[in-house]
């Protein structure tokens, strides 16, 4: 019998709205046939939750979010994920943070998107960093406290809440929003030395450490504080770099999909779900990074972060 895996997942969470076959804008008041609009939970929080969920393990969403239809949108999905929303705080004087996302047929995805009520959050509308509402989860701790957006706190902040989860013997990850920069890097870095599973994407890694090579833009962050690195590369899979053997970074493929790929959103979250599946069921960060391959592979087959069918059984006779 598998272990069960007791994540708090704390940040981000978003409301996507996919609309799939747009191929220009309107002009004027016209209007336009399209394929699909469909909702889906997201955000570097909501979305790993569901994947998490999916994967049979027991998973706790904590954030903020609006006062609004939308939130009790968001709510109702996850809830249908048997994720347990009960640590989202609504937020009166802010909408859910939403976005709207046009598949264009190429397959390419710009987004429409409000920050809306992520920018409100904070540990003490949370109840603070030693309340147990914040950390007990079906009666006891967490086996992981997962941070979706540490930019939002900033990087002492992040790095407290970090740092608390880890004297109570909480395994921590960080997935970034933002694009990468310089910038943001030093607005994040205070977290990294209370991170154990740093899970970026390879342009993230290049804009925070000015690294052309994506093994010595991972190991650059590892000197900043991070355990470990695990990267996306979309299509190529994922790099891993660890602090332990920093010399020797592991390359991941990804599945190929062919035409059976319908959309790329979410697959980042996915692959951070999967990967944290994998520590949880003691792999090696590598092993853990080829299942968030197959789990970002399952939700690429269809639109948004609770796309597919699967089952923790079923990914890890994939992986």
């Amino acid at each position: 019998m598998t272990t069960p895996l007791r994540v708090a997942s704390v940040g981000v969470h978003v409301l996507d709205t996919h609309v799939i076959g747009i191929e220009s804008i309107p002009e004027r008041n016209d209007g336009q046939l399209v394929e699909t609009i469909r909702m889906s939970p997201a955000g570097t929080a909501g979305g790993t939750a569901v994947v998490l969920a999916r994967l049979g393990a027991s998973v706790r969403s904590l954030g903020a979010i609006g006062a609004d239809a939308a939130g009790d949108t968001l709510v109702a999905l996850l809830g249908r994920e048997g994720v347990d929303t009960s640590g989202l705080v609504r937020v009166a004087d802010q909408q859910t943070s939403a976005s709207v996302i046009p598949v264009r047929p190429t397959g390419e995805r710009p987004a429409w998107h409000c920050i809306g009520a992520n920018g409100a959050l904070t540990p003490d509308l949370l109840g603070g960093l030693d309340a147990a509402a914040l950390w007990d989860l079906d009666g006891a701790l967490p086996d992981v406290l997962h941070l979706g957006g540490p930019e939002f706190l900033g990087g002492p902040v992040a790095g407290d809440l970090l740092a608390a989860a880890r004297s109570r013997g909480v395994t921590t990850s960080v997935d970034v929003l933002a694009p990468g920069d310089p910038d943001l890097l030093a607005w994040v870095v205070d977290a990294l030395p209370h991170t154990d599973h740093l899970l970026p994407n390879d342009e993230q890694v290049r804009g925070f450490t000015g690294c052309a090579d994506l093994a010595d833009g991972a190991r650059a962050l590892l000197a900043a504080g991070a355990g470990c690195v695990a990267v996306t590369q979309g299509a190529k899979g994922a790099l891993v770099v660890t602090a332990d053997a920093p010399d020797r970074p592991v390359e991941v493929s990804a599945l190929d999909l062919g035409d059976r790929l319908v959309d790329t959103t979410g697959c980042g979250d996915a692959f951070s779900a999967g990967y944290l599946r994998g520590i949880g069921l003691g792999r090696t960060p590598a092993e853990a990074a080829r299942l968030g391959c197959v789990v970002a592979a399952q939700v690429a087959q269809g639109l948004g972060t609770d796309a597919g069918e699967y089952s923790l059984e079923s990914v890890l006779a994939l992986a």
